[in-house]
Protein backbone atom coordinates (compact mmCIF):
# COMPACT_ATOMS: atom_id res chain seq x y z
CA UNK A 1 0.00 0.00 0.00
CA UNK A 2 1.50 3.31 -1.10
CA UNK A 3 1.30 6.51 0.92
CA UNK A 4 -1.23 7.88 -1.54
CA UNK A 5 -3.42 4.80 -1.12
CA UNK A 6 -3.15 4.98 2.67
CA UNK A 7 -4.12 8.64 2.75
CA UNK A 8 -7.01 8.15 0.34
CA UNK A 9 -8.47 5.31 2.42
CA UNK A 10 -8.10 7.18 5.71
CA UNK A 11 -9.78 10.24 4.18
CA UNK A 12 -12.66 8.20 2.73
CA UNK A 13 -13.30 6.33 5.96
CA UNK A 14 -13.08 9.54 8.00
CA UNK A 15 -15.63 11.26 5.73
CA UNK A 16 -17.95 8.28 6.08
CA UNK A 17 -17.80 8.55 9.89
CA UNK A 18 -17.85 12.38 9.86
CA UNK A 19 -14.56 12.27 11.79
CA UNK A 20 -12.41 15.44 11.58
CA UNK A 21 -9.17 14.89 9.65
CA UNK A 22 -6.57 17.47 8.65
CA UNK A 23 -3.57 17.25 6.33
CA UNK A 24 -1.26 17.69 9.33
CA UNK A 25 -2.59 14.44 10.85
CA UNK A 26 -1.76 12.26 7.84
CA UNK A 27 2.01 11.92 8.28
CA UNK A 28 1.90 10.86 11.95
CA UNK A 29 -1.09 8.57 11.35
CA UNK A 30 0.78 6.82 8.55
CA UNK A 31 4.00 6.58 10.59
CA UNK A 32 2.06 4.96 13.45
CA UNK A 33 0.18 2.57 11.17
CA UNK A 34 3.29 1.39 9.31
CA UNK A 35 5.20 0.79 12.52
CA UNK A 36 2.23 -1.12 13.93
CA UNK A 37 2.20 -3.31 10.81
CA UNK A 38 5.93 -4.00 11.12
CA UNK A 39 5.87 -4.85 14.84
CA UNK A 40 2.63 -6.84 14.69
CA UNK A 41 4.40 -9.47 12.61
CA UNK A 42 6.61 -10.16 15.67
CA UNK A 43 4.39 -9.46 18.68
CA UNK A 44 0.62 -9.53 19.00
CA UNK A 45 -0.47 -5.89 19.06
CA UNK A 46 -3.82 -6.21 17.26
CA UNK A 47 -5.96 -9.02 15.84
CA UNK A 48 -7.18 -6.77 13.02
CA UNK A 49 -5.67 -7.52 9.57
CA UNK A 50 -2.89 -5.09 8.68
CA UNK A 51 -1.30 -6.47 5.52
CA UNK A 52 -3.50 -5.82 3.68
CA UNK A 53 -5.78 -3.79 6.00
CA UNK A 54 -9.57 -3.95 5.75
CA UNK A 55 -12.00 -1.05 6.06
CA UNK A 56 -12.75 -2.24 9.60
CA UNK A 57 -9.02 -2.01 10.37
CA UNK A 58 -8.95 1.64 9.31
CA UNK A 59 -12.17 2.37 11.19
CA UNK A 60 -11.19 0.72 14.47
CA UNK A 61 -7.54 1.76 14.65
CA UNK A 62 -7.62 5.25 13.16
CA UNK A 63 -11.07 6.67 12.40
CA UNK A 64 -12.82 5.74 15.65
CA UNK A 65 -10.26 7.66 17.75
CA UNK A 66 -10.48 10.66 15.40
CA UNK A 67 -14.27 10.64 15.77
CA UNK A 68 -13.86 10.57 19.57
CA UNK A 69 -11.35 13.44 19.74
CA UNK A 70 -13.88 16.28 19.90
CA UNK A 71 -15.72 14.62 22.79
CA UNK A 72 -12.59 14.39 24.93
CA UNK A 73 -11.93 18.12 24.89
CA UNK A 74 -15.53 19.29 25.10
CA UNK A 75 -16.00 21.58 28.09
CA UNK A 76 -12.31 22.34 28.56
CA UNK A 77 -11.48 26.04 28.78
CA UNK A 78 -9.34 27.42 25.92
CA UNK A 79 -5.92 28.57 27.12
CA UNK A 80 -6.09 26.53 30.33
CA UNK A 81 -3.27 24.26 31.50
CA UNK A 82 -2.64 21.16 29.34
CA UNK A 83 -5.22 18.45 29.89
CA UNK A 84 -3.61 15.55 31.80
CA UNK A 85 -4.72 12.22 30.37
CA UNK A 86 -4.12 8.56 31.24
CA UNK A 87 -4.85 5.70 28.83
CA UNK A 88 -5.22 2.34 30.57
CA UNK A 89 -3.96 -0.86 28.96
CA UNK A 90 -2.62 0.93 25.87
CA UNK A 91 -1.55 -2.25 24.04
CA UNK A 92 -1.10 -1.51 20.34
CA UNK A 93 -1.53 2.24 20.78
CA UNK A 94 -5.09 2.74 19.54
CA UNK A 95 -7.12 4.72 20.47
CA UNK A 96 -4.52 6.74 22.41
CA UNK A 97 -1.99 7.58 19.68
CA UNK A 98 -4.48 8.62 16.96
CA UNK A 99 -6.35 10.62 19.62
CA UNK A 100 -3.14 12.40 20.57
CA UNK A 101 -2.42 13.12 16.90
CA UNK A 102 -5.81 14.85 16.76
CA UNK A 103 -5.29 16.63 20.12
CA UNK A 104 -1.49 17.17 20.45
CA UNK A 105 -1.83 19.82 23.18
CA UNK A 106 -2.93 17.17 25.70
CA UNK A 107 -0.40 15.50 28.02
CA UNK A 108 -0.76 11.74 27.68
CA UNK A 109 0.52 8.91 29.87
CA UNK A 110 -0.03 5.43 28.43
CA UNK A 111 -0.03 2.57 30.94
CA UNK A 112 0.92 -0.86 29.60
CA UNK A 113 2.11 -3.74 31.78
CA UNK A 114 3.87 -5.77 29.06
CA UNK A 115 7.48 -4.76 28.33
CA UNK A 116 7.45 -5.49 24.58
CA UNK A 117 4.24 -3.57 24.02
CA UNK A 118 5.63 -0.66 26.03
CA UNK A 119 8.73 -0.69 23.82
CA UNK A 120 6.49 -0.48 20.76
CA UNK A 121 4.50 2.41 22.23
CA UNK A 122 7.65 4.42 22.91
CA UNK A 123 8.92 3.84 19.38
CA UNK A 124 5.51 4.73 17.93
CA UNK A 125 5.49 8.02 19.84
CA UNK A 126 8.97 8.78 18.52
CA UNK A 127 8.09 7.94 14.90
CA UNK A 128 4.87 9.98 15.06
CA UNK A 129 6.68 13.00 16.53
CA UNK A 130 4.79 12.79 19.83
CA UNK A 131 7.52 11.87 22.31
CA UNK A 132 7.56 15.43 23.70
CA UNK A 133 3.93 15.30 24.81
CA UNK A 134 3.45 11.67 25.87
CA UNK A 135 5.09 9.00 28.01
CA UNK A 136 4.71 5.28 28.69
CA UNK A 137 4.63 3.56 32.09
CA UNK A 138 5.35 -0.18 32.12
CA UNK A 139 3.19 -1.19 35.05
CA UNK A 140 -0.26 -2.44 35.96
CA UNK A 141 -2.65 0.49 36.05
CA UNK A 142 -3.85 -0.46 39.54
CA UNK A 143 -0.28 0.07 40.78
CA UNK A 144 0.08 3.41 38.99
CA UNK A 145 -3.15 4.67 40.56
CA UNK A 146 -1.71 3.99 44.00
CA UNK A 147 1.37 6.17 43.45
CA UNK A 148 1.01 9.53 45.18
CA UNK A 149 2.26 11.58 42.22
CA UNK A 150 -0.45 10.11 39.96
CA UNK A 151 -3.38 9.85 42.36
CA UNK A 152 -6.16 12.34 41.54
CA UNK A 153 -3.97 14.07 38.92
CA UNK A 154 -5.82 13.30 35.67
CA UNK A 155 -8.45 15.33 33.86
CA UNK A 156 -9.27 12.40 31.57
CA UNK A 157 -8.93 8.60 31.59
CA UNK A 158 -9.57 6.54 28.45
CA UNK A 159 -10.13 2.78 28.20
CA UNK A 160 -10.69 0.34 25.34
CA UNK A 161 -10.51 -3.47 25.30
CA UNK A 162 -10.10 -3.68 29.08
CA UNK A 163 -12.63 -5.51 31.27
CA UNK A 164 -15.04 -2.94 32.71
CA UNK A 165 -15.41 -4.28 36.22
CA UNK A 166 -15.37 -2.70 39.66
CA UNK A 167 -11.57 -2.73 39.76
CA UNK A 168 -11.36 -0.66 36.59
CA UNK A 169 -13.75 2.00 37.87
CA UNK A 170 -12.01 2.10 41.24
CA UNK A 171 -8.66 2.63 39.48
CA UNK A 172 -10.08 5.36 37.26
CA UNK A 173 -11.54 7.12 40.30
CA UNK A 174 -8.14 7.03 42.00
CA UNK A 175 -6.44 8.60 38.98
CA UNK A 176 -9.04 11.27 38.20
CA UNK A 177 -9.36 14.69 39.75
CA UNK A 178 -12.67 15.65 41.27
CA UNK A 179 -14.99 16.22 38.30
CA UNK A 180 -12.57 14.41 35.95
CA UNK A 181 -13.98 12.28 33.14
CA UNK A 182 -13.71 8.63 32.19
CA UNK A 183 -14.22 7.65 28.52
CA UNK A 184 -15.03 4.04 27.64
CA UNK A 185 -14.81 2.82 24.05
CA UNK A 186 -17.44 0.11 23.64
CA UNK A 187 -18.71 -2.24 20.91
CA UNK A 188 -22.28 -1.85 22.17
CA UNK A 189 -24.41 0.68 24.02
CA UNK A 190 -24.60 -0.19 27.72
CA UNK A 191 -27.79 1.09 29.34
CA UNK A 192 -26.91 -0.33 32.77
CA UNK A 193 -26.70 1.66 36.00
CA UNK A 194 -23.83 4.09 36.57
CA UNK A 195 -20.84 2.58 38.38
CA UNK A 196 -20.08 3.67 41.93
CA UNK A 197 -18.35 7.04 42.01
CA UNK A 198 -19.39 8.08 38.49
CA UNK A 199 -22.32 9.74 36.74
CA UNK A 200 -22.88 9.10 33.04
CA UNK A 201 -22.79 12.20 30.84
CA UNK A 202 -23.42 10.72 27.41
CA UNK A 203 -23.06 7.79 25.05
CA UNK A 204 -22.39 8.57 21.38
CA UNK A 205 -21.99 6.38 18.32
CA UNK A 206 -18.56 6.72 16.71
CA UNK A 207 -18.72 4.23 13.82
CA UNK A 208 -21.88 3.03 12.09
CA UNK A 209 -20.96 -0.50 10.94
CA UNK A 210 -19.89 -2.41 12.87
CA UNK A 211 -21.17 0.04 15.45
CA UNK A 212 -18.88 1.35 18.19
CA UNK A 213 -19.72 3.76 21.00
CA UNK A 214 -18.05 6.18 23.39
CA UNK A 215 -19.48 6.52 26.91
CA UNK A 216 -18.48 9.50 29.05
CA UNK A 217 -18.66 9.40 32.85
CA UNK A 218 -18.02 12.25 35.28
CA UNK A 219 -16.28 11.40 38.55
CA UNK A 220 -18.48 12.28 41.53
CA UNK A 221 -18.11 11.88 45.26
CA UNK A 222 -20.30 9.60 47.31
CA UNK A 223 -22.56 11.37 49.77
CA UNK A 224 -20.58 10.10 52.72
CA UNK A 225 -17.33 11.51 51.21
CA UNK A 226 -18.73 15.02 50.85
CA UNK A 227 -19.88 15.48 54.46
Amino acid sequence: MTSLEFRDRVARRARRAKAPLTIAMLDPLEAYFRLLTLWNAKINLTALPLDPPTDETFDRLLVEPLAAAAHLTRGLKPGSDPCLWFDLGSGGGSPAIPLLIARPSMKLTMIESKERKSAFLREALRCAGLAHTASVLTERFEVVAGIADHAHSADIVTVRAVKTDGQLFETAAQLLKADGRLFLFRPAHDAGPDPAGFGRESTVRLIESPATFLSSYRRVFHVEQSR
